[in-house]
Parts: C-alpha cells; structure tokens; sequence
C-alpha cells in the first residue's frame, strides 16, 4: 500500500523548528580573520598620511636626519596613537558606519551575525593601543612628546567622534585638529619642546583639512545626509561649500609659506608652486568643476609633496637662505 499525507506520522514536538534556530549564528572566525578585522580598525590608510607629516617635521627640528632610533620610536608611538583614535572612533560611529556606503564595509558595521570583531573587542583594542603608544612615547621619546599623542587621541575621540560630529556643520573644521598633532609629536620627540615651526606646520594641515575632505563629503553627501551628519556639503548648496574650500586652500598656502624664515628658499619656492597647483583645483570647484575626488586625490598629493620639500630641505645646506 503506497503511503498517503494522512499515514505519515504526525511531527512531533523534536521535529518543530525552534525559534532559536531560525536566528543566525555568529560567523565563526580564525586568527587571522579577527587580527585582519582589528588592523582594519585602525584606518591604515589614515595612519600612513599622518605619518607621512611626521618625519619632515623631526628632520627639520634637527636639521637633518635625527637618529634612527628616534624616528622609529616616533613612528611606531604615532601610528599606535592613531590606531587608537581610529579605533574607538569606528567603536562609537558603528550605528551611523552601517547606512553609508562609504563606511558599510568597516568590520563593526556588518550586522551582528556577520561580525568578525565584537564592539566590547574593539573598544578593548583601542584601550590597549592607546595605553601603548603612551608608554612608548613617553619611556623613549619623552613625556611631552607621549602627552601631545594623548591629547590627539582625546581630542579625536571626545571632541570630534562624539561632541561635534553629529551636531554642527563645523565638525572637521574643529575637529580635524586632532590629525594635526603629529607633526607637535615629531617636533617634541626631537627638541623636547613645542616650537613655532611646528606650529606653523599644524596651522598648515588644520586649513589644508577641510577642503581634504569636504571634497570627499561633496560625492557622499547623501550618505552623511541619510546618517544624519550635518557634515557641510550635505547641509549647504554646492556654491556655499565650494567658496569655503577656496577660502581654507587660501589660508592654508598662506600658512606654509609663512614657514618660510625657518625652511629656505627652496622650500619657499616648492610651496608656492605647490599652493598654486592647488588653488587652481579649489578655484575650478568654485566654478563648477572638476570632480570633487579631483580635488581630494590632489589634496592627499599636495601635502606629501609639499612635506617632501620640508624634509629635503632640511637636508640640503643649498636650500637655505
């Protein structure tokens, strides 16, 4: 006798799918898939730009090349105090991370099952990181120069990711002071003292940041829109950001050459035409072109250019007046 539905035994209670089974597992993951997470964390790409200021700026305090020891110390305290910042700042901005396209792929904006790193991970990482490049900078650069990283990490953390960024369209204007501190960290790791050169130099990336990445906001505007991040090209007309890209390129080429008395001639030189090269971008937006990712991928060239020239110079007796 063939089997019908109603000759099928009934399911019983072990046969009924339970809720719990219906949620999906935590992906399961190795080492080197949680250790890949966590260095994506820290913004590597980020890290090697503020880097890229650090050792013009030391070999400038010294006027020449400081000792290799030093420079490596420098790095690695530098680069352990970003990845801090980075960290914590990807920690605390997960909710908003998740519904932009640009950001969607960083490892604590996957939904939960998908997640590699867990937050309570992460903000551990960043902990760690921190304290580390603290006991770094502080044992074998000096305390002045662990301090200056510190006061980075804090600002980066307190006053950008969570006092201004989701609350006024002046966030990077204010708060992009926080990548601004390596190039005090590479002067005091040298001299042991904050000087007016590396004033000058801070001055240079705090002006050269809003145009830097208000040209990167430009193309993702409705991403930060979507997010409800009041970053300036998704709360103002096109016209409004590009003017005030072109007044912060103004300032900032004002700032570099004002570095002049204490760089060189040479320097002095190679920043002028580098700022004009610049402004000629900053003002094509102000008329409507080109793209923004123009602007920004020639902002990333200008400033390793322009901090290229600061450490030739210090190098080369010739350049100086």
């Amino acid at each position: 006798m063939t089997s019908t539905a109603a000759d099928a035994p009934s399911a019983g209670p072990a046969s009924v799918a339970s809720p719990a089974a219906a949620v999906p597992r935590p992906a399961r993951r190795s080492a080197r898939q949680a250790a890949g997470a966590l260095f994506a964390l820290t913004k590597p790409r980020i890290i090697e730009l503020l880097l890229v200021t650090t050792v013009p700026t030391m070999m400038l305090a010294a006027r020449g090349l400081p000792r290799p020891g030093l420079i490596a110390v420098t790095l690695a305290g530098g680069a352990l105090a970003a990845g801090s910042a980075n960290t914590l700042n990807c920690y605390l901005d997960r909710d908003i991370d998740a519904v932009m396209r640009r950001t969607a792929r960083r490892p604590l904006a996957r939904p939960a099952p998908l997640a590699v790193i867990r937050p309570a991970e992460a903000l551990a990482f960043g902990i760690v990181l921190g304290a580390a490049a603290i006991a770094l900078l502080g044992l074998l650069a000096g305390w002045l120069t662990a301090a200056l990283a510190t006061a980075a990490i804090l600002f980066y953390v307190f006053v950008y990711t969570m006092g201004l960024k989701r609350r006024t369209a002046s966030n990077i204007v204010i708060g992009g002071a926080a990548g601004c501190f390596p190039v005090l960290v590479g002067w005091s790791a040298v001299t042991g003292t904050v000087g007016l050169p590396a004033v000058i130099l801070f001055a240079v990336i705090f002006f050269w940041t809003p145009p830097h990445f208000w040209a990167l906001a430009m193309k993702f505007k409705d991403d930060y829109a979507a997010a409800g991040v009041p970053m300036l090209p998704a709360v103002a007309p096109a016209p409004v950001v590009a003017r005030k890209i072109l007044t912060y390129s103004w300032l900032m080429v004002a700032a570099t050459l004002a570095l002049a008395p204490y760089a060189g001639w040479l320097y002095t030189a190679c920043a002028a035409v580098l700022g004009g090269w610049f402004l000629a971008a900053a003002r094509q937006i102000r008329r409507g072109g080109p793209a923004p990712m123009r602007l920004f991928h020639r902002s990333i060239a200008y400033l390793s250019l322009l901090f290229a020239v600061v450490a030739i110079s210090s190098l080369l007796p010739l350049g100086r007046w």
